[in-house]
């Protein structure tokens, strides 16, 4: 059976598409956004404590090289092949290149149910991989349209990549759980990481009634951008497979690479990429991140992929 958690995605998903009216009120869903935001960073925090050495700079600095490359690759296949504008594709390059905070909640949950040995800096990787994307997306944008890239339009999106509240609670919350660690720190980061999974379960409730509205009616007019959504995420993970593998990581480590590198950007990439370039069609981002690959990464693909590595390894 799957994960309990994401059976909660399921039933948001079902509601969604028979058209309940249950709704998660939009100050629970940012209340629970945020506390799973700083819990991820709390528990990447408190598994650093004492393990961050300089032997993890050449790891960190591959994962992140990644991350920017995958626009690269993605680009030209979104303009000749699903043939997107020239915005469309760079947003959507942008947002595949990035990285979902929900998906790699949801695979961490996966490891630690089927109780995986972990690197302590796996959180590292969702930091590394959210906003080097961002960036290449809109360069390429600018480079292949003309249009002339500022310094102060340049130093206004790092700023928002940096300052936005995912980033400040991811690396605030693994800055404070390294600073005070697992017995340190106990009296307050047991109450944010014992209600994880159930902080998830409520996220994932709302983000199955938010695919369901992206679903809904079935868009068929874009079917190469909803074919690219579901297999993209495989190719993706095999990226991953292939880098953990090279780098000697442990299974549940490469699960969370994987994993990571399957999922597509729903919260960090569409307000930058929004603000960026107004020409592209942020709902397409949507429809294809949080409306196909978020929903087969949770229920099938995770699973997927741990069965791949399992095999590769043993």
């Amino acid at each position: 059976m799957p994960d309990i958690v994401v059976m909660f995605f399921l039933l948001g998903l079902i509601a969604g598409l028979v058209r309940s009216d249950l709704k998660v009120p939009k100050a629970a869903y940012d209340t629970m956004s945020l506390l799973l935001m700083l819990t991820i960073g709390l528990k990447g925090g408190m598994a650093l404590h004492g393990n961050l050495h300089w032997q993890l700079v050449p790891e960190l600095i591959m994962v992140g090289a990644i991350g920017a490359v995958i626009p690269l690759v993605l680009f030209p296949f979104l303009t000749k092949i699903i043939r997107l504008s020239l915005a469309d594709s760079a947003s959507i390059a942008a947002h595949y290149g990035s990285v979902s905070a929900g998906t790699f909640a949801v695979a961490l949950a996966y490891i630690e149910a089927n109780q995986l040995d972990t690197a302590a800096q796996v959180t590292l990787y969702l930091v590394l991989l959210e906003l080097p994307a961002i960036v290449v997306g809109l360069l390429l944008y600018r480079r292949y349209s003309q249009a002339q890239a500022s310094g102060t339009a340049m130093t206004n999106l790092w700023h928002e990549s940096f300052t936005n509240r995912g980033v400040i609670l991811l690396l605030g919350g693994v800055v404070i759980g390294f600073m005070y660690g697992y017995q340190t720190g106990s009296e307050v980061t047991e109450l944010f990481t014992g209600a994880f999974k159930a902080v998830l379960a409520i996220f994932l409730l709302e983000m199955g009634l938010v695919a369901a509205e992206t679903l809904r009616p079935l868009p068929v007019q874009h079917w190469r951008l909803l074919m690219f959504a579901l297999i993209a995420p495989t190719l993706l993970a095999f990226v991953g497979i292939g880098a953990g593998i090279v780098l000697g990581l442990s299974e549940g480590t490469i699960v969370i690479l994987a994993s990571l590198l399957a999922s597509a950007s729903y919260i960090a990439a569409p307000a930058a990429i929004k603000s960026s370039i107004k020409e592209a069609d942020i709902g397409l981002a949507m429809l294809a991140s949080l409306g196909v690959t978020f929903p087969f990464n949770v229920i099938l693909g995770i699973s997927f992929y741990h069965q791949i590595i399992n095999w590769l390894l043993h």
